[in-house]
C-alpha cells in the first residue's frame, strides 16, 4: 500500500492544529464580513440594478464556494480512495453539508437577484441548471453516507460517487462559455481584468474571503467532531466487546 502523507497519519497533529486554527479563522471571518458589509452597502447603486446588485456580495461568494468546497471534498475524498486513512475521510464527510449550504444559499441568492433582473425566479439556463446538479450531487453523497453503516464501505462508496461528481465542476465554471445563458459571465476573474468598479470589486472580494475563512473554521470543527464522533464509537466497540 502506498504510505500516506505525514498530515493523514498524524490526527493527534491535526487535532491540536485545529484547537486554535478554527477560532482564528472565524475571527477573521467576522471581521472581513463587517467590513465588506459595511463597504458594500454604502456603495452607490448601480445604474442599472439600483440597489438589487447588493445580492451579489452574498451571491457571488456563496457560489464560488459551492464550487470550492466541492473540489476540496473531491480531493480528500481521493486522498482517502489511495490511502485509505479516516482523517482524509472525515474532512470528506465534514465538507459536504457545509458545501450543500453554500450551494443552497447561491441558488436561493440568485433567485432573488434573477427575478427582478429577468422577470422569473428560475430559469433552466446553463448555469442554474448545472448549480442545482452540484447541490444534488452534495445531497446525494450526504445521503449515501447515511445509508450506509459500514464506515469503511461508506466512506469508499462517497469517495466514488464524490469524485464521479466532480465532473460537474467544468460543467457550472464554462457553461456561461460554452453555451448561450442569461447568466452573465464571469466578472472578477477575467484575462482582461474586473469588468466592474472598485467600489463594488473591493466589497466582493472581501466577502469572498470572509465566506473563505467562514468555511476553513466550519470545516475544521466538522473534522474535530468527525473524530471525536469516531473515537467514541471506537471505545464503545472495544468495551462492547471486551
Amino acid at each position: 500500500m502506498i504510505p500516506a502523507p505525514a498530515f493523514l497519519s498524524n490526527p493527534e497533529r491535526f487535532m491540536a492544529f485545529s484547537r486554535w486554527a478554527a477560532p482564528m479563522f472565524g475571527v477573521i471571518a467576522v471581521v472581513l464580513a463587517l467590513a465588506g458589509l459595511w463597504l458594500g452597502f454604502t456603495a452607490p447603486e448601480d445604474y442599472q440594478q439600483g440597489d438589487t446588485v447588493r445580492i451579489m456580495f452574498i451571491h457571488v461568494p456563496a457560489a464560488w464556494l459551492s464550487m470550492f468546497v466541492y473540489v476540496c471534498l473531491a480531493v480528500a475524498s481521493l486522498l482517502a480512495l489511495v490511502f485509505r486513512h479516516a482523517l482524509a475521510d472525515a474532512a470528506a464527510q465534514a465538507a459536504a453539508p457545509l458545501g450543500a449550504a453554500f450551494t443552497f444559499l447561491a441558488l436561493v441568492t440568485g433567485a432573488l437577484w434573477g427575478r427582478p433582473m429577468w422577470g422569473a425566479w428560475w430559469v433552466w439556463d446553463a448555469r442554474l441548471t448545472s448549480v442545482l446538479v452540484l447541490f444534488l450531487v452534495y445531497l446525494a453523497y450526504i445521503a449515501l453516507r447515511a445509508s450506509l453503516d459500514d464506515e469503511a464501505k461508506a466512506a469508499r462508496a462517497g469517495a466514488i460517487l464524490a469524485l464521479v461528481g466532480a465532473v460537474n465542476l467544468p460543467v457550472v465554471k464554462f457553461s456561461v462559455d460554452w453555451w448561450n445563458t442569461l447568466h452573465q459571465g464571469a466578472s472578477v476573474f477575467r484575462k482582461q481584468g474586473p469588468a466592474m468598479t472598485n467600489e463594488f470589486l473591493w466589497p466582493l472580494l472581501l466577502m469572498g474571503l470572509a465566506f473563505m475563512a467562514a468555511f476553513g473554521s466550519l470545516w475544521l470543527v466538522g473534522i474535530r467532531a468527525q473524530v471525536w464522533r469516531r473515537r467514541a464509537e471506537a471505545a464503545a466497540l472495544r468495551a462492547a466487546r471486551g
